[in-house]
Order: structure tokens, then C-alpha cells, then sequence
């Protein structure tokens, strides 16, 4: 192998795609909320995976809480009040929906209305408040 090969290999590893953390949180919340909305659909034949769904889902915010929780979390405090009563609204719902006394609706349009956030977000640069 000669040097401009080996200089292109190089730089063949460095030109893999960098995912910013807002392209990643948009990725797993899409990936969560496709799920919920499909076991949700799903939910008379399959309930041990709606369960499954709504307890991802659960936790997905749980940890989006714990993360703006965090010291060096760097978003304005009305964005992480936000997210936090998001993540107790979301915990509060899913129980309802366990017992049967609400439906999935409500918190797959909560995660809708962050996906589109998010979008709306890094079309300006910028983490929507």
C-alpha cells in the first residue's frame, strides 16, 4: 500500500458522518414512538408489547429528565423545567394508560410535538424553548 492509499484510508474513517446529540435524540424518541404508536395499534393481540413500548417510552423520559438535571446540561432552566414536568406528566399518563383508564394518545402526541421540535430546531441551529 502506498502513501496516498494509506492517506486515503485515513481520511475515508474521518469522512463517517458526526450525529449531533439533537440528530440523536430525535432518532431515539422516533424510534420510541414508532414503536408505542405500532404496539398501541397493536394492543388487544399483543398487550405484554404495548406494555413493553410504554415502559420505553417511560423511560426514555426519565432519562431525558436525569440529563438536564445534570450541572453541566447547558439548556435554558425554562426548557429544563419544561422537560422535567414532561417527564413526570409522561410517568403519571402511562400509569393511567396501564390501568385502562386513559389511552396512548396524549403521549404519543407529547413525543410528536418534541420530534417536530426538534426538527423546527436544527432547521435554525438552534434547541427550540
Amino acid at each position: 500500500m502506498n502513501l496516498a492509499e494509506r492517506a486515503s484510508d485515513g481520511y475515508g474513517l474521518s469522512a463517517v458522518s458526526v450525529r449531533s446529540d439533537q440528530t440523536t435524540e430525535y432518532d431515539v424518541i422516533a424510534r420510541i414512538t414508532r414503536r408505542l404508536t405500532q404496539s398501541n395499534a397493536q394492543r388487544d393481540t399483543d398487550f405484554c408489547g404495548f406494555v413493553a413500548a410504554l415502559h420505553d417510552n417511560r423511560r426514555l423520559w426519565t432519562r431525558l429528565a436525569a440529563d438536564v438535571m445534570q450541572d453541566d446540561n447547558l439548556l435554558p432552566a425554562e426548557l429544563k423545567a419544561r422537560i422535567i414536568w414532561l417527564s413526570e406528566f409522561v410517568d403519571v399518563q402511562s400509569r393511567r394508560v396501564l390501568r385502562g383508564d386513559e389511552t396512548a394518545d396524549i403521549l404519543l402526541e407529547v413525543n410528536g410535538a418534541v420530534l417536530a421540535g426538534l426538527t423546527q430546531g436544527s432547521r435554525e441551529g438552534t434547541i427550540p424553548a
